[in-house]
């Protein structure tokens, strides 16, 4: 099993949690974007800087991340992609993204695209703060928990 960070966006909070636990569970963490990431020095971390066009990162996760592994986004075509591929997938809010329900946040996204094309632009409340990081954490763990049983 490997996790895989769509690093491009994900905030330092985030990275940190996530080498922390990969670190603790003996875990390759590999994150990939088109250009560097500061990362701390740990054996299980590694930077893949990829190409310098915009889905190379998505591009280079989707080809070699398997089934069973855990990838972290908030790029939600590429969510798909990788459950399609059986590869566990959450964003850095604590989103679990499954078969059930990321038909429902592709048409979410496609939508605002829509909205967004048309010039109208909805009010943005997103908040990223303590709650988040912590419903992050939580659900990291549990799925690394269930994802390194299973492997056994």
């Amino acid at each position: 099993m490997k996790i895989w960070v769509d690093a491009d966006s994900c905030p330092i909070r985030i990275r940190e949690i996530i080498c922390k636990a990969s670190h603790r569970i003996n875990c390759p963490a590999i994150f990939a974007a088109n250009r560097p990431i500061p990362l701390p020095k740990l054996k299980t971390v590694t930077m893949i800087i990829t190409e310098n066009s915009e889905q190379a990162a998505d591009i280079y996760i989707t080809e070699n991340a398997e089934p069973c592994d855990l990838a972290i986004t908030r790029d939600i075509p590429l969510a798909k992609n990788l459950i399609d591929k059986g590869v566990v997938v959450i964003n850095d809010r604590g989103t679990h993204f499954t078969q059930d329900n990321i038909n429902t946040f592709l048409s979410a996204r496609n939508f605002m695209y829509e909205l967004q094309a048309n010039g109208l632009q909805l009010e943005k409340t997103n908040t990223f703060g303590k709650k988040e990081i912590q419903k992050f954490s939580h659900l990291l763990d549990s799925l690394l928990t269930k994802l390194t049983k299973n492997k056994d």
